[in-house]
């Protein structure tokens, strides 16, 4: 395993570790409202630093992009860091969150991490090094058609903006799919894209340091990942398609009429 990765590994676990301690307590956390349908608590701010602590003691001229402290400036490497995405499942005892991380160099994505504390399942990759599920390697999955596909989602709760045209597009991707599955935690449904839990997965408006990781994991496990005009613009638009190369193309094809020109 590349250096960095172990490095990104233990601090991920170290703090699912504290996450899962915290989740004994729920009640006695102090939690924030950032927005409309937005919270952190005590800690993700915690898990936070824990991660950025290790990451610091081994490469102090890194720079960071977090979700609760923001943008530190270094080098040409830069950590992109959700301490805990899911924080709304997590505050109500929804066992589906992670903490993510991922490091870019030079704008490129060359290391992901996902952790699942609450089943303790580890998603890696490496670029040019495929994907792996504890020490498995993992693949997308193969299925070609909507009908009987598993779709994943978000919706768009912190802003009602860009809800119409949400809808439009869950209407026309539940016409003959299975099903579609709103989880509350972006990192693990991109994640599931990658080992063939979902068959693919789109959001409108998600985050940087929600996505990174997953995207390098989907990439690396053979799947394709673009925003909704085909670039690949997703982590600074925040709109994402993923799935398997057909599968990401059937989504394309299904939710491009139904995309406003603020979200192209």
């Amino acid at each position: 395993m590349h250096p960095m990765l172990n490095i990104a590994v233990r601090a991920a676990r170290n703090a699912g570790d504290l996450i899962q301690r915290s989740s004994q307590n729920i009640e006695k956390l102090t939690i924030d409202q950032k927005g409309r349908n937005d919270y952190a608590s005590e800690v993700d701010r915690m898990a936070e630093q824990e991660i950025i602590k290790h990451i610091r003691a081994s490469f102090p001229d890194h720079g960071v992009l977090a979700e609760e402290s923001g943008e530190h400036k270094g080098n040409d490497y830069v950590w992109i860091i959700d301490p805990l995405d899911g924080t709304t499942n997590f505050l109500h005892g929804f066992p589906q969150y992670a903490v993510s991380i991922a490091l870019k160099h030079k704008n490129k994505l060359e290391l992901a991490v996902i952790y699942d504390p609450c089943r303790d399942e580890l998603f890696t990759a490496e670029r040019g090094g495929g994907a792996m599920l504890n020490n498995r390697k993992i693949r997308v999955a193969k299925h070609n058609s909507m009908r009987g596909a598993l779709i994943g989602t978000g919706f768009p709760f912190k802003t009602m903006e860009n809800i119409e045209p949400y809808l439009a597009m869950f209407r026309s991707v539940s016409a003959d799919s299975a099903g579609i599955r709103r989880a509350g935690a972006a990192a693990l449904d991109v994640a599931y894209v990658a080992c063939g839990r979902l068959d693919a997965y789109w959001e409108i408006g998600v985050k940087e340091w929600d996505i990174a990781a997953g995207v390098l994991l989907v990439q690396e496990a053979g799947g394709v990942v673009t925003d909704f005009s085909f670039n690949d613009k997703y982590l600074q638009s925040g709109n994402i398609i993923a799935g398997n190369p057909r599968m990401h193309q059937l989504m394309y094809h299904a939710i491009e009429p139904h995309v406003p020109a603020n979200l192209k």
